[in-house]
């Protein structure tokens, strides 16, 4: 393994254009399945259902999958008050487990076998380092912090999943299916207690699909999130599939239909004991406004962007692995974008897919030419672009993954699973910007001061978002659960 030392270098402050990438060719729907993973514990979460509740409802209705179009902007205007007020959230799921050494923890003075290959530049605020593959996030340091002292004791990816969406553990044998949530995610938590504020407004969308974690649990499957399924690839147009009418259907063949289907589950109600009929209600009348609402179509209408933001975003292709038992990196940079355009529009929490950091093999190779480049272009541009439209005040960005990665290199220049400490990039929703919460040892091997839990994590969050932690919820044997189980808000992030 070829490695340097440590070189202190300013960053790069310009944001320099962007040549756009080729537009990349779609291989059908199943092609993320097929994408080269690390672990074999990642291509056994590759059974997970896919399936939303929302297309097994309304697609046999008219033709629909739920594409979360939102008929929000004239119920915002009667209530006299702007939809990006709402205080919303945004997860950038990195999925795989990020390096903490090759983001926002670099150990430049560590020994080569911890430090890595890459050094560490200086940020635009005094004493903080980031790895140098980030200069557009340096140079914005001052609209973000990162909280350096997570841990906890999962080095499953599943597993760990759960503990960062729920804060509760995993089950012992996680389904072969589905999200294998025992307990609420936070983002079905957040649907519970704040749907009812905008009833035609999905509080949960999931980009572009549910992952392990996700899930709604006990609170039932009207709570789990709504997904695009469509994926925004590079500079191609962006459509989420089947939200208008079919052809040939009018708006009274759609009625029709509705209002027989209405009568099918008033004969089945009463038999049900699943909450299914409940959960296809709230649909059906949700399904209803997207479809009528020309509104709510423009929050996912990509293409109304100018062409420059796109590409501040990145349009860069996937990075395929070269080899099997690596780790690609599909082409998400648009994600972050749609994201930005839902919150805005009035979504309360989006979850974005931004797979698969499992660096086990020729880590430090994916990193400079897979992850890094795109994360940092898109995350600097979602950061600067809330800021400029007013709505990073307004909105929490939360990026992080279920762990880190050992301290030490592997012997395939890549690094391991480790839950003992890892870090997150926080910023928004009243976060002071250029702080960093915590610290590792000088290894990057367990937390060295002021640790933090993904508990604390979720509980910052909730209390932006307005959830009441305290409130418990009846599992399907009757017993009660708290929101959290434990955590605290980290005061430390503002004031």
């Amino acid at each position: 393994m070829s490695c340097r030392k440590f070189q202190s270098r300013a960053p790069d402050t310009r944001l320099e254009p962007l040549t756009a990438a080729p537009p990349r060719r779609a291989n059908g729907p199943n092609e993320e399945a097929v994408t080269r993973l690390g672990c074999p514990e990642f291509r056994r979460v590759l059974a997970m259902e896919r399936r939303s509740f929302l297309k097994a409802g309304v697609l046999g209705m008219a033709g629909l999958s739920l594409g979360e179009l939102l008929k929000f902007e004239a119920l915002a205007a009667a209530a006299g008050k702007s939809p990006s007020r709402e205080r919303s959230v945004i997860i950038l799921w990195m999925r795989g487990g990020p390096s903490q050494h090759e983001t926002w923890d670099p150990k430049p003075d560590a020994p080569i076998e911890y430090r890595g290959e890459f050094g560490a530049i200086p940020t635009r605020v005094p004493g903080i380092q980031l790895c140098e593959l980030l200069p557009m996030s340096a140079r914005i340091m001052d609209k973000w912090s990162i909280l350096r002292s997570l841990h906890h004791e999962d080095a499953g990816h599943s597993t760990g999943d759960q503990i960062v969406f729920t804060g509760y553990p995993s089950a012992p044998n996680l389904p072969a299916e589905g999200p294998g949530n025992i307990f609420p995610s936070c983002g079905s938590i957040v649907a519970k207690q704040l749907q009812h504020q905008n009833p035609r407004l999905p509080a949960y969308v999931m980009i572009p699909r549910m992952v392990p974690g996700t899930g709604a649990a006990y609170l039932g499957p009207a709570f789990n999130p709504f997904e695009t399924m469509a994926d925004p690839i590079g500079d191609k147009p962006f459509k989420v599939p089947n939200v208008s009418l079919p052809a040939g259907v009018s708006f009274q063949r759609l009625e029709n239909r509705r209002s027989l289907m209405a009568s099918f589950d008033n004969l089945r109600r009463d038999v049900d004991n699943s909450g299914q009929i409940e959960a296809m209600d709230r649909f059906h009348q949700r399904a209803w406004d997207l479809v009528t609402s020309p509104q709510a179509r423009e929050a996912f209408d990509l293409d109304a962007e100018p062409r420059a933001l796109r590409e501040r975003y990145g349009v860069m292709p996937e990075f395929k692995a070269p080899t099997p038992d690596r780790c690609g990196v599909p082409a998400w940079s648009q994600r972050l974008l749609l994201a930005r355009r839902l919150v805005e529009a009035g979504v309360r929490l989006v979850t974005v897919d931004l797979r698969w950091w499992d660096t086990h093999v020729q880590g430090f190779d994916t990193m400079r030419n897979g992850f890094l480049p795109r994360w940092d272009r898109a995350y600097s541009a979602l950061i600067e672009d809330l800021y400029q439209r007013g709505l990073l005040a307004s909105t929490m960005v939360i990026a992080w993954g279920e762990f880190g990665r050992t301290p030490k290199v592997n012997a395939n220049a890549g690094r391991d699973h480790w839950p003992n400490v890892f870090s997150a990039a926080v910023a928004g929703g009243g976060i002071r910007g250029g702080r960093v919460i915590g610290a590792s040892d000088a290894k990057g091997a367990e937390p060295a001061e002021n640790p933090k839990s993904p508990q604390d994590v979720l509980a910052t969050m909730y209390r932006h978002i307005g959830v009441d932690v305290s409130v418990q919820y009846t599992d399907h044997s009757g017993r009660p659960h708290p929101v959290l189980p434990s955590g605290a808000p980290i005061d430390e992030l503002f004031g």
